[in-house]
């Protein structure tokens, strides 16, 4: 087996998440009690308790996804179940995850960036007025033309037919009513903060390069991809140029499976809650061998 780490994004993270990792192994209840000194205040609690308005704001969910994530692999890794890993990546926040497993900075380090990103970017969506939506059945050639009509940018290419769509609410929400008169299969509006992955995070952007500056990256142990590209990313200075340019570009999620699979890996493990990616992979191509792992009993499936 030849195995690819994928890790979850804002969006799947739900109240309750890793209750049972935490109670059931010692390397990720550790990884959750690190995260409460590092950060100051009480992830462990808001993570496994709620209240799930708490959780959903992106200065929270953001490092408890990624704690989450490193927690499953630490729990995998103690119960001698995980294999040797090939591959890694992320989608969007869940880059930052899957950069400190190959160990391009520690978790401590990891956490930091994804909390500074996460208040950046929640920053931004204070300071605007952005939505998303869920573009289904479409290509990518026609999603490009109604962007350019609507003044909106692709945020997300998640898998062939789901593509989501980023900018001023107002905007989006245009394209929203005007979906059936354009033909369109189906538009779902997103109940979100903010228009991530658009022009509208340039403020965190910003920030976030000014951040990372401070940072020393080394080279992933492991394969990684960059959202930014679908291609592979190791050199210290271009892992840092990808992860800025993220926060305003959009998320080549499909690219990267496909890229991941093309160089070899023939096993996803999907390292989060509610099985998002899995769901992905399988729209994208049903022969890859997916599987997710989200709480403890996952690991003794």
């Amino acid at each position: 087996m030849s195995l690819a780490l994928i890790f979850a994004g804002q969006g799947a993270q739900k109240v309750g998440m890793g209750k049972s990792l935490a109670d059931g192994s010692v390397a990720a209840r550790a990884l959750y009690d690190e995260a409460n000194r590092v950060l100051g205040w009480d992830l462990k609690k808001i993570s496994l308790e709620g209240p799930e308005a708490e959780l959903t704001q992106t200065k929270v969910c953001q490092p408890a996804l990624f704690v989450h994530g490193l927690a499953v692999v630490a729990a995998l890794r103690e119960q001698g179940k995980l294999p040797e890993v090939r591959f890694a990546m992320g989608l969007s926040l869940g880059e930052v995850t899957a950069l400190t497993a190959a160990g391009v900075f520690d978790f401590a380090t990891g956490l930091r960036i994804v909390a500074e990103r996460g208040r950046l970017m929640q920053l931004a969506c204070e300071k605007s007025v952005g939505g998303m939506a869920a573009i289904i059945g479409e290509e990518r050639s026609r999603i490009a033309g109604l962007c350019a009509e609507f003044g909106i940018e692709a945020a997300n290419f998640n898998a062939p037919g789901q593509i989501i769509v980023s900018g001023d609410k107002a905007k989006v929400d245009a394209l929203v009513a005007a979906a059936k008169d354009k033909g369109l299969k189906r538009v779902m509006a997103l109940n979100v903060a903010g228009a991530y992955h658009s022009r509208l995070m340039e403020p965190a952007r910003a920030g976030f390069a000014a951040y990372l500056a401070g940072v020393t990256f080394q080279r992933p142990r492991f394969t990684v991809f960059s959202n930014t590209t679908g291609q592979v990313v190791a050199e210290p200075a271009q892992i840092r140029e990808a992860l800025v340019k993220q926060v305003v570009s959009p998320v080549l999620w499909e690219d990267c499976m496909r890229a991941c699979a093309a160089a070899g890996a023939t096993e996803f493990w999907e390292c989060g809650p509610g099985g998002v990616l899995a769901g992905l992979a399988r729209r994208t191509e049903k022969a890859w061998v997916v599987k997710s792992f989200a709480e403890f009993a996952d690991l003794t499936a």
